[in-house]
């Protein structure tokens, strides 16, 4: 089995992360590692610390065609700006910069960007391998940190059109149906939101049973690359549903140039590891795998 890009990483779920902050549930590293799961079957953070370093060579991500946009897309100074309301049902680190959190995040952030921008890669999915790991909670955190870099821009899009919820954590109004921006029936200039100078929001208001279908159609494919040809993200990050309960990751990988993966301490198994890995092998980089709600014990103490 080869390496995995381990991160394991954050802490503190969607329901309890303010008391959490600065307490149990949060760690983060990231390095090469053999995968964990090959001498336990239950995947419970219980790990030692190490250098915080990427492998020279990752895989190379799927070539992805140029799509030279017209002048009716909208740039990044045109699209709308909103402002997130007051009360979002996820807890945003951004809220308490000095905790523990905020720091993980912080450095996922920067060993992302940091393989990222060497690799030239754009499109990263956060997904998980069951559901109630995180992921979106991971997600909205790391798009806010990445915001912070000044100059940067990032794109964070819902893409778990099967139960959206990035709307309800930014407390915001989705301007419509994300199957429509994909499919081009709404124009992206009304579709996409900004909320800062380097952050864009693609919001969804509608939950659809044909998502892996609208993930894999041709306009799908057409629509992100026109997306990203005007805009000019540095980051897209996509909200994904859970890689072992639904084909829409499987269905948008041609899309992307690399995934994150979300395990939860206290639910996810060596099994739902190696099956995500199978997955994933030969087709699009496992970046890393984030470590959510990690056991107190395994976290380490600074003085």
């Amino acid at each position: 089995m080869r390496d995995l890009y381990a991160s394991d990483a954050l802490g503190a779920d969607n329901s309890d992360v303010t008391a959490q902050f600065g307490g149990p549930g949060m760690r983060h590293s990231i390095r090469p590692r053999r995968t964990v799961i090959d001498h336990e079957d239950e995947f419970d953070g219980d790990f030692s610390e190490g250098d915080l370093t990427f492998e020279d060579s990752l895989p190379a991500a799927p070539a992805v065609s140029r799509y030279f946009g017209d002048d009716r897309a909208p740039r990044w100074q045109d699209l709308p700006i909103a402002t997130p309301g007051p009360g979002g049902d996820m807890p945003l680190v951004d809220d308490h910069r000095n905790s523990a959190a905020a720091r993980a995040f912080d450095l996922l952030r920067t060993r992302l960007r940091q393989t990222t921008l060497e690799h030239r890669w754009v499109n990263i999915a956060v997904t998980a391998p069951t559901s109630g790991c995180g992921n979106s909670f991971s997600a909205t955190n790391l798009a806010l940190s990445l915001s912070r870099v000044p100059g940067s821009r990032t794109v964070l899009m819902d893409m778990n059109m099967r139960s959206p919820g990035l709307a309800r954590a930014f407390d915001m109004q989705a301007p419509g149906a994300m199957s429509d921006l994909l499919s081009g029936r709404a124009d992206l200039g009304k579709g996409m939101l900004r909320v800062s100078d380097t952050l864009a929001l693609g919001l969804n208001d509608r939950a659809e049973v044909n998502a892996a279908e609208i993930l894999q159609d041709s306009a799908t494919a057409e629509t992100l690359l026109r997306l990203r040809a005007s805009l000019q993200p540095e980051i897209v990050l996509y909200d994904m549903p859970p890689m072992l309960e639904h084909d829409d990751l499987s269905a948008f990988l041609p899309q992307l140039d690399g995934v994150l993966l979300i395990s939860d301490g206290s639910q996810t198994m060596a099994r739902h590891l190696r099956e995500c890995e199978r997955m994933l092998e030969g087709q699009v980089p496992l970046l890393g795998i984030v470590l959510n709600r990690a056991r107190a014990s395994s976290l380490p103490k600074y003085a």
